[in-house]
């Protein structure tokens, strides 16, 4: 016969928590894809049921192109600038139609996706990260927004299909 297993107790020290039994700030990012506005959606949901607010992010990288060609930064960052005012619009004709209201803010950052989001989520103190799955091919190979928001471990990422 075995002798019964020794009482433990379990302590838990983790960053994330604040006193709260669900995430209380939830950071979302958004471009304008399917897969985004699904996150969105998601997150909007998740936030109405645990009294959440939601920080949605859309991020403008307008880097990539403006160092090769200078003369195209400003129409690439007035495209940037249009699709951010699209998305806000979208956001808003959802919200006024919604049966229910959630807390959000929307901002418009520009940079790598991927860091601006992270930067942006230890501003805030986002206990959780909401984004869509990329459906660019080369992301299997140099690796997705997603996936590098996982591997930096600072905060529950979801992944919107």
């Amino acid at each position: 016969m075995r002798p019964p297993p020794e009482s433990r107790t379990l302590t838990c020290v983790n960053t994330f928590e604040l006193g709260t039994d669900g995430p209380r700030v939830i950071l979302v990012g958004i471009d304008g894809s399917e897969t985004s506005l699904r996150a969105a959606a998601y997150a909007w949901g998740l936030a109405r049921r645990q009294g959440s607010q939601v920080v949605l992010v859309y991020v403008a990288n307008p880097g990539t192109i403006t160092t090769m060609m200078p003369a195209a930064s400003a129409s690439v960052i007035e495209a940037g600038e249009e699709i951010a005012t699209d998305l806000r619009a979208q956001i808003e004709h959802f919200t006024q139609n919604a049966h229910w209201r959630v807390d959000y803010t929307f901002r418009t950052e520009y940079g790598d996706a991927a860091g601006v989001l992270a930067r942006v989520a230890d501003e805030i103190r986002a206990d959780a990260v909401v984004v869509g799955a990329s459906t660019q091919a080369g992301h299997r190979f140099i690796g997705s927004v997603a996936l590098r928001l996982v591997r930096a471990g600072r905060w529950p990422v979801t992944v919107v299909p």
